[in-house]
């Protein structure tokens, strides 16, 4: 294999391992419990930050900011997107520069709104379920549930969230577009032999 080849399979390697290993810290330990909890929502029922409806729960909220639910899911997604994209661009760039290589900037930039576009996407929730009924894994999503408990003690199901087949789908959609925003950074870094 000549040394264009090499080098752009190593760059390849390198880049996919950052963005999938990086990925489960970013959705495990960066995402505050709020957002992840908020970035679902839909609706236009007005909620506040929290993603507490309005008017329920017994403490007087009056004065707090109010937003629909879909505002409230839109932002909280933003919030976890903008911390993904930076943590995970960010190590990508200190990875491959340790190992003496100087990733194009652009390169790098096309990376990030691959992976965090799609990120956006699939956890708003819609797309994914929809790709589940399309590829006949929504029965999957309803069997593969979690059983959680309230603060009360009472005993519920959660269609998300860990221990369930919704996470599972998400992290797999993730992990393969990953694969695709490797390959175009590479190609955008090599592709006039400029990457070095």
């Amino acid at each position: 294999m000549n040394r264009p080849g090499i080098e752009r399979l190593a760059l390849f390697g390198t880049l996919l391992a950052v963005f999938g290993e990086v990925h489960p810290f970013c959705d495990h330990w960066a995402q505050g419990s709020e957002t992840a909890r908020c970035k679902r929502l839909y609706g236009r029922h007005l909620v506040y930050r929290d993603g507490v409806a309005v008017g329920e729960g017994a403490s007087d909220r009056s004065g707090e900011a109010t937003m629909t639910a879909s505002a409230r899911g839109r932002r909280a997604v933003a919030v976890h997107v903008a911390s993904y994209i930076g943590i995970q661009t960010s190590t990508a760039v200190a990875v491959t520069r340790a190992f003496g290589y100087r990733t194009s900037p652009s390169a790098v930039l096309a990376g990030a709104v691959i992976n965090g576009w799609t990120h956006a996407v699939i956890d708003r929730g819609a797309a994914l379920l929809w790709l589940a009924d399309r590829t006949g894994k929504r029965g999957y999503i309803d069997h593969c549930q979690a059983v959680r408990l309230s603060e009360d003690g009472a005993v519920h199901n959660e269609i998300n969230g860990p221990g369930t087949a919704w996470m599972e789908l998400d992290a797999a959609l993730h992990r393969v577009l990953g694969v695709g925003a490797a390959a175009v950074t590479v190609w955008l870094t090599t592709r006039r032999r400029g990457g070095r």
